[in-house]
């Protein structure tokens, strides 16, 4: 047996489930009673909802600040995911309220300063299996990976390995041919989203791959 000893928990990979410790183990229980024994969440099943930034009032309710451009499709969540020394711990609510238009007011069941004091400044995450399904040329970044991305003649641009989206210009980062190559992604460029042939059909203006492709005069 292997343990991964956390600073309120351990997982046991012969029982395959996370053993709580107190204070931790006894406000999850206050919670849902027998839901110790649960199935791992993983984080790359998970997208990042927000963070819960404070608490809110007496009653030990707290703020959800939303990392999101729709918050009304959070109006109605039921439980949550807060990430507390690595692990994904659920945490089920009571009731919601908006205390700005992208911040929750939570009550979660059965509360407690242990548990209050737990989610405070953690990450809070939803599975991607929550997410409403996309229709047409919208799409979440999470599920193009591993598409392929043709231009308007039906040229490959490469396999999607990933999209960065921490620059003020979101773009696509392509395998093709062994190398990198750099698309921005630009909704007007988006031609077709092919989700049964996994491929994305986009406007790539001429010349653009072979930045990537041609070896410069300098490399010969």
């Amino acid at each position: 047996m292997s343990l991964l000893f956390k600073k309120n928990c351990f997982f046991s990979s012969e029982k395959k489930q996370i053993i709580f410790l107190p204070p931790l183990r006894s406000a999850i229980k206050k919670i849902n009673q027998g839901f110790i024994n649960f199935v791992t969440m993983k984080k790359e099943d998970c997208y990042l909802l927000g963070k819960i930034t404070r608490r809110h009032g007496l009653a030990g309710n707290v703020i959800l600040k939303l990392d999101t451009d729709q918050p009304e499709l959070y109006r109605n969540l039921d439980s949550i995911f807060v990430e507390i020394n690595g692990l994904l711990v659920p945490f089920f609510i009571e009731k919601t309220s908006w205390s700005k238009l992208d911040a929750v007011n939570i009550a979660f069941k059965n509360s407690s300063e242990a548990l209050v004091d737990q989610s405070l400044n953690k990450d809070v995450y939803l599975p991607l299996t929550s997410l409403p399904k996309l229709k047409g040329n919208q799409f979440y970044y999470h599920e193009v990976i591993g598409y392929e991305i043709f231009d308007q003649d039906d040229n490959n641009c490469g396999v999607i390995r990933s999209i960065n989206d921490q620059t003020a210009q979101n773009y696509f980062v392509t395998n093709l041919e062994g190398k990198e190559v750099v698309i921005p992604l630009i909704k007007d460029w988006i031609i077709e989203v092919n989700r049964e042939e996994r491929f994305i059909k986009m406007q790539v203006p001429e010349g653009l791959l072979d930045v990537f492709l041609v070896p410069s005069k300098k490399d010969e």
